[in-house]
């Protein structure tokens, strides 16, 4: 088979020709596949794992298994959607083969309710946080601080909906678990999230 980087750009590789190329196990198909795919795929699995070594490693046995399977993918999807599910599921058992730790309650990160069903501390408003990138870098470094402090389950269905805008059934695929199962964890999830946040972002007296 010719090389496919010898007569065209690599991210100028159509989708058909890189998938024809990865079937055919191509070298230069695998290389522009690994090009193209690595730096965002590592962000996803750094999201989901919350730290380099375990990223790349997750990211190593994603696209080992993508390799392996690639003679079965039926391109219902594109190849960067196919392959960010392999990732998520990658990072995902790296997460699960952790040895667990203590974890905070979620009950204490939700809204608390008086017997009348009026809230214990009344919303309020958030104050308006400046445009600049310094302050954009500071706003992403405490949610992402916010998130990690999540119970797991909680954190995860978060990462999948929210931040890697998986739908609810793809993440109750993920997961294994049913799409009233995802719902309900996302809505407490994005609750138990306002909660850590409040202190950060809540207007002045």
């Amino acid at each position: 088979m010719p090389s496919l980087s010898s007569n065209r750009a690599v991210d100028e590789t159509s989708e058909e020709a890189l998938l024809a190329g990865l079937r055919a196990e191509d070298d230069d198909a695998f290389t522009i596949f690994a090009h193209q795919h690595a730096g965002p795929m590592l962000a996803v699995a750094r999201r989901i794992v919350g730290n380099e070594e375990d990223a790349r490693d997750a990211l190593q046995e994603a696209f080992l298994s993508a390799f392996k399977a690639i003679k079965s993918f039926e391109g219902g999807s594109r190849l960067s959607t196919w392959l960010h599910r392999i990732v998520v599921n990658a990072a995902l058992m790296k997460l699960r083969s952790r040895k667990r730790v203590q974890e905070r309650s979620i009950e204490d990160l939700l809204p608390k309710f008086l017997s009348d069903g009026h809230p214990a501390t009344p919303a309020s408003a958030w104050r308006e946080t400046g445009d600049s990138e310094a302050q954009r870098k500071e706003n992403r470094t405490l949610v992402r601080a916010a998130i990690d402090e999540l119970p797991e389950i909680y954190r995860t269905v978060l990462l999948l909906r929210d931040i890697e805008e998986l739908s609810t059934e793809e993440t109750s695929e993920v997961l294994g678990i049913n799409n009233n199962a995802v719902k309900t964890r996302l809505h407490r999830a994005r609750q138990a999230l306002r909660t850590l946040l409040d202190p950060h972002f809540r207007e002045g007296p």
